[in-house]
């Protein structure tokens, strides 16, 4: 199964000066835990997750509605291709410990976001065992899913 007959599709995007509210606000509207973060040419250069709302903005105590999303984004973003298989994709997430990963086009530009969701819902077809490794080496906070094959 590729990434693309998986993925959610309907993803938005924001730029690295959008305020951290705003993010935080588009959120709630859209019922998402996480947005890419895009430069001018609507390639993706970070993601920002409702964690990081709290824990590098809130608790920091910054001013949310000034604070670009620049201030507390993750940079270094993993992503994959929508022509990726869907093992792949799940090593990704599996080995780096995340719940959504980005999916990007071959010019770098979002196309997609395969979350937990996604891989609940497509179980069947990707395999029950595959799913639950793959989520039990997310949720795995020590150093053996960091070397999950």
């Amino acid at each position: 199964m590729k990434v693309k007959e998986c993925m959610c599709n309907d993803v938005c995007c924001v730029n690295s000066q959008t305020s951290v509210y705003d993010v935080a606000k588009l959120m709630n509207d859209n019922h998402v835990g996480s947005i890419p973060v895009c430069d001018t040419n609507n390639q993706i250069c970070g993601i920002v997750t409702d964690r990081d709302i709290i824990l590098r903005s809130i608790v920091c105590d910054k001013n949310i509605k000034e604070t670009p999303v620049s201030d507390i984004m993750t940079c270094n973003v993993c992503t994959c291709s929508e022509d990726d298989d869907m093992e792949k994709a799940e090593r990704k997430m599996s080995q780096n410990q995340i719940r959504r990963l980005p999916v990007c086009d071959s010019n770098n530009q979002v196309v997609g976001i395969l979350t937990l969701g996604n891989l609940a819902q497509n179980c069947n077809e990707i395999g029950q065992q595959d799913v639950n490794k793959t989520i039990e080496n997310i949720c795995n906070c020590n150093e053996n899913a960091k070397n999950a094959e």
